[in-house]
This record gives C-alpha cells, sequence and structure tokens, in this order.
C-alpha cells in the first residue's frame, strides 16, 4: 500500500535503452508498480536529445539512460543534458550493466541523480527497476540537485 502523502507524479518517462529485452523489462517492472506514467523510448542518444529538446523542459518525470548506446554514448548525452539549460534540472537516472568504479564516478561527477547496475538476473534487475520508479515517481520525489548531492555522498 503507497502512504505518498500527495499524488503521484503522472509525467512521461523517458527511456534511453538501444536493448529490446531491456527495454521490455523496463516496461514489466513499470506495469508491476502500478503506476501509469507513459513510457518514452529513445533508442539512442540523439533520438533522446531531440525528445528532450521538441518538449518543454519539465515535460519528462526523470530519464531512465543506458550507459551502452550506439553512437553517442550515455555520459555524452549526460553532458548535453546537464549544460542544456532548463534540461539541467532533469533527473537522470542511470541503469547500465557497467560494473567499473570509475563509470559510476564519471556519471556522478557529470551530475547523474542516481547509478543503478542491471543485474543479469531478470527478478533482480525487475526489482532495482520498480525501486527506481516508485522513488523517483512518488510524490515530493526530490529534485536532480538534491539527488545530486545524495548520490555525490554515496560516492565518496
Amino acid at each position: 500500500m503507497r502512504t505518498d502523502a500527495g499524488p503521484a507524479d503522472l509525467r512521461p518517462v523517458l527511456v534511453v535503452e538501444d536493448s529490446d529485452d531491456d527495454f521490455d523489462t523496463v516496461v514489466v517492472a513499470a506495469a508491476r508498480t502500478r503506476r501509469h506514467n507513459r513510457l518514452v523510448r529513445a533508442a539512442n542518444a540523439d533520438a533522446a536529445w531531440q525528445l528532450l529538446t521538441l518538449n518543454p523542459a519539465d515535460a519528462f518525470a526523470f530519464m531512465l539512460l543506458d550507459y551502452n548506446l550506439p553512437g553517442l554514448d550515455g555520459l555524452a548525452l549526460l553532458d548535453q543534458v546537464r549544460h542544456g539549460g532548463l534540461l539541467a534540472r532533469l533527473p537522470v537516472v542511470v541503469f547500465t550493466t557497467s560494473v567499473n568504479p570509475r563509470d559510476r564516478d564519471a556519471f556522478s561527477q557529470a551530475g547523474a541523480s542516481a547509478f543503478h547496475v542491471k543485474s543479469v538476473r531478470h527478478s533482480d534487475c525487475l526489482d532495482t527497476l520498480e525501486s527506481i520508479f516508485d522513488q523517483w515517481l512518488k510524490a515530493g520525489a526530490p529534485p536532480a540537485t538534491a539527488a545530486l548531492s545524495e548520490a555525490a555522498r554515496r560516492s565518496a
């Protein structure tokens, strides 16, 4: 039973993911949370950037970002977002297969709101995604700046 104080954020979630299987997992996890946010998929960084710049800065609740993308990678896209004026406040949650601490540090320094590693176990992956949706779509979810300082404390 949800105990959020107010209405949940119903804006769509931008999912930047090139893998059909991984995107399907995101869809299943979102459905399991019983949230009604539309998932907008971009299969690469260029498509994501186009969606971000063609919509109002606050159009998306958050961006779920894969690191390994064809062409421009997730870290480069995050850099564009953080230097993109009003887009700089968009929460960006990284969800990647990379377990390299350097990657975690690079995303933290670039301004990621959170960093999660995709588990090879499907059930663990679903649990992590459900937790991400619950955290970032609940009423009063932390803004990107507050989440960033928390992420920076965790990685220190």
